[in-house]
């Protein structure tokens, strides 16, 4: 009688034992007993058929009951089942994913470049890792995550639409069970589009990511967040990268090529809480040097002196590092970036008031007007000169400054637009406020005398 069946029937006080035991080979090992019977293991069906009803066995299987073992107590092993003959795509999904991948890769190209401003840095080292890599060398991407829509829309933002409509060559992703997977249709949907299920709590052993280690012994492309969830405060930090980027590295039968980039905006275009994406945003991408992890790589077959945990450890520091590295740079070219924008709104809409306001209206019509017959040249070699002064008036002088390039350009190139129209509608506002009260005051004055005049008259008093 197999223990199996034997704790499944009641074991009285030897059932606890036995449980504890599967739990340590279990840990010890990394392999656990599969306690659910296969009704249909011995049968005269042929194996397609065998296969097909698995497939549909596993598919309406969402919620698992709670005395289900998780998918880290069926049976595994470290190493047999991780490899080139982890390919289970029928002809079917495959059909449907060289359909469906271009179609949504492109859409989000359009979205990101037409309705959205995408700067992008180093671009080229994405390209030439995806393009030119040697035959069977695997590509490993890793990026901060910010938004739920990070991936597909940075990564089709980033390569140009002629290459998203080979989906074959297109990367595979992760996303967790509870978010991509949660029923048949989200996960056929998910599946479609190159997206592999993950367990969180899991840990590094588990079937998606020994899906992603056979998609790099492939020769494939695979797109990492090693955060392993989105930033809890909108993009400012970024989470220390868990183990499970290493083992990629690490257990790949190549060592992949190691690209890292970190993006900023995102937030902005899918902030935490909404359901749809936001248009007339502006998002910076900068795109790192491949990571070199040789130095490491060697050691993976000394188990014996440096554990593989270890490894794991040091390769996902590294990659944190380079990651927060290029973090800070992206934040300054976002802020610069930001900051440009700003400017040239502002001197395109104080230019739009400067054009429009009637300066002959004001008598200011003589001293912005540009001389006639002058031609354009550097006006830095040119100073502003005081050409002419009428000394009739203490409070009137009329002054004249030429420049080859006009007035106008010459006080944008020491203050900005903006300011200046400001400076001159409170200067306008005030000398009417102060013309107003003078008058007021002669007014008044000339009212007192009169009536002063006229109280010494009546009274007798010369």
């Amino acid at each position: 009688m197999r223990a199996g069946e034997w704790m499944e029937r009641g074991a009285g006080p030897w059932r606890d034992q036995v449980r504890e035991l599967q739990l340590r080979i279990r840990n010890r090992f990394r392999v656990a007993v599969v306690r659910r019977r296969h009704r249909l293991v011995e049968s005269d069906y042929s194996s397609p058929v065998k296969r097909w009803l698995h497939r549909l066995r596993n598919m309406w299987v969402v919620n698992p009951a709670p005395d289900t073992p998780t998918s880290s107590m069926r049976f595994y092993l470290k190493q047999s089942l991780v490899g080139k003959a982890i390919n289970d795509e029928s002809i079917l999904v495959r059909m449907v994913q060289a359909l469906a991948v271009p179609v949504i890769g492109n859409a989000c190209y359009v979205f990101m470049h037409g309705l959205n401003h995408v700067q992008i840095y180093g671009v080229e080292k994405l390209h030439q890792a995806f393009k030119q890599r040697p035959e069977g060398k695997p590509l490993l991407t890793v990026s901060n995550h910010v938004a739920a829509v990070d991936d597909p829309l940075v990564i089709a933002s980033l390569l140009p639409p002629s290459s998203l409509l080979n989906a074959h060559d297109l990367r595979w992703t992760l996303c967790a069970t509870d978010r991509c997977f949660r029923n048949p249709l989200l996960s056929a949907f998910f599946h479609c589009l190159k997206v592999l299920p993950v367990s969180r709590g899991d840990g590094v052993y588990q079937k998606g990511m020994d899906s992603a280690l056979s998609k790099l012994n492939n020769g494939g492309w695979v797109h990492i967040f090693p955060e392993g969830s989105r930033s809890r405060d909108g993009g400012r930090t970024m989470a220390a990268a868990k183990r499970g980027v290493g083992r990629l590295v690490i257990d790949a039968d190549t060592t992949p090529i190691v690209i890292p980039f970190v993006h900023a905006g995102m937030q902005e275009i899918m902030p935490i809480g909404t359901h749809f994406p936001k248009i007339g945003k502006n998002v910076t991408v900068l795109i790192g040097d491949p990571l070199f992890l040789d130095d490491l790589v060697v050691y993976k077959d000394d188990s014996q002196h440096v554990s593989t945990g270890i490894l794991y450890d040091a390769v996902s520091t590294r990659i944190e590092q380079q990651l927060q590295e290029l973090k800070a740079q992206v934040d300054r070219l976002a802020a610069e970036q930001e900051l440009e924008i700003r400017d040239v709104d502002n001197r395109d809409c104080a230019t739009r008031i400067w054009q429009q306001v009637d300066w002959e209206a004001f008598g200011m019509q003589n001293i912005l007007e540009e001389p006639a017959g002058t031609t354009s040249r550097a006006t830095h070699n040119h100073p502003i000169q005081v050409l002419e002064q009428s000394p009739k008036s203490n409070f009137s002088r009329s002054i004249k400054l030429v420049d080859e390039g006009g007035i106008v350009s010459r006080i944008r190139g020491f203050m900005d637009p903006s300011e200046l129209m400001g400076f001159a509608a409170r200067g306008l506002f005030i000398n009417a406020q102060q013309a107003e009260l003078r008058k007021l005051r002669r007014n008044f004055s000339t009212n007192v005398l009169a009536l002063v005049s006229r109280l010494a008259s009546s009274r007798g008093i010369h």
